[in-house]
């Protein structure tokens, strides 16, 4: 299975599907969908995972878009070998 990666400057498009459910798109390809219930939206992301429900149809868009956020890289830290790590190997003698 593979999973498609957009950047999180491409907008969240969404479409009403019916009454009661929006579906967004990310760069023509289906990024998640908000369904009313009739007392909370419920929201769900692109492999179907419950993301949560919230009162409003804006929180639960906030929501989505939250969850295709692009994730912080792990902190980099600069590392230096000891100095008699850093010279170059030395050939065997015959």
């Amino acid at each position: 299975m593979s999973t498609t990666t957009f950047p999180a400057s491409d907008p969240l498009t969404w479409k009403q599907a019916d009454t009661d459910v929006h579906v967004a798109t990310r760069a023509g390809e289906f990024a998640g969908f908000v369904e009313f219930d009739g007392t909370t939206h419920l929201v769900r992301d692109q492999r179907g995972l419950e993301l949560g429900t919230f009162a409003s149809l804006d929180d639960a868009r906030d929501a989505l878009e939250g969850a295709h956020a692009p994730e912080k890289p792990p902190l980099s830290f600069t590392f230096t070998l000891p100095r008699m790590l850093r010279r170059r190997p030395r050939r065997a003698r015959a």
